[in-house]
């Protein structure tokens, strides 16, 4: 069953993060999809996160769709314009590739390369509603295209939303977002007021799947609390610092976490900090398999 499909279907879903190597060697990516060729229902693979040089996403999803894996591509507005973005997303499905994650990107001021011009020709609700136009056989410009596409599109949001992040919500629906991966959750009682906010505008036809990111330190906990969007509660930080064992309280911490959205939300979208050495474990403590 395909991804797009399972989300239909109201199946609690798995989906875990990877990032493309910074260079030609595609073993450490490899290594990393193996771990979750039986346990994720799809592999989002990151573009250029941080604005750090890496692979293409579109290269790294062909690849690993090769394995037998089903892949989510990330595609930000960050390092392409309108031309470039559709030629990627036609080239991308015609390697059958057919989720996309769409966001802004981070400004390439934060990362690897000074002096990188971003573009943001189109903002994320602007790139959903070009996605929409590729499905129905169209290019942004109204052209007619030979042979459409047919996506499965999502977003992303974090779950501490103002008057200005709701109505942004609101329109990435609108223009054809159907699931959206969230970033990391470690409060709760937020995140249930982000579902209670948001769930008239979603219906039952768009999927919230919450992020998870195992801690892995106290440093890790205080890293993440400056991250907008993210909240990690004191009593938390408190429980990481403490741990005679951090890595494994982290785990705990998150397994707990899932065991408490499982009952809210529409799957997991899980991202360590290094690589999916644990997520096994990590979902076996949290009753996912």
């Amino acid at each position: 069953m395909s991804f797009s499909s399972k989300l239909r279907s109201g199946k609690f879903l798995i989906t875990a993060e990877i990032s493309p190597p910074k260079g030609t060697d595609t073993s450490p990516l490899l290594r990393d999809s193996a771990l979750l060729e039986d346990i994720a229902d799809a592999v989002n693979v990151t573009d250029n996160q941080r604005a750090v040089m890496r692979m293409s996403p579109l290269a790294a999803c062909s690849i690993l769709q090769g394995k037998g894996l089903e892949t989510i591509m990330h595609i930000t507005c960050r390092d392409r314009n309108r031309l470039a973005l559709e030629s990627d997303l036609i080239g991308a499905y015609s390697l059958g590739i057919r989720n996309v994650l769409v966001m802004t990107g981070d400004h390439t001021s934060k990362g690897d390369h000074e002096g990188a011009k971003p573009v943001y020709d189109l903002d994320s609700v602007q790139l959903i509603g070009m996605i929409r136009k590729l499905d129905q056989g169209f290019d942004l410009c109204g052209n007619e295209l030979n042979g459409r596409t047919d996506f499965c599109v999502g977003a992303v949001t974090n779950t501490i939303l103002n008057d200005v992040g709701l109505i942004k919500f609101r329109k990435k629906i609108k223009m054809g977002a159907v699931f959206f991966q969230t970033q990391a959750v470690f409060d709760v009682r937020g995140f249930a007021e982000f579902m209670e906010k948001t769930s008239e505008m979603r219906s039952r036809k768009v999927k919230i799947i919450a992020g998870i990111i195992p801690l892995r330190s106290e440093s890790s906990a205080h890293f993440l609390n400056r991250v907008p969007g993210i909240r990690v509660p004191d009593d938390m930080i408190k429980q990481m610092k403490d741990a005679k064992d951090p890595k494994l309280e982290g785990m705990k911490i998150a397994a707990g976490l899932i065991r408490e959205l499982r009952t809210m939300c529409d799957g997991v979208h899980i991202m360590p900090i290094g690589n999916h050495e644990n997520t096994r474990a990590l979902l076996e403590m949290a009753g996912l398999l």
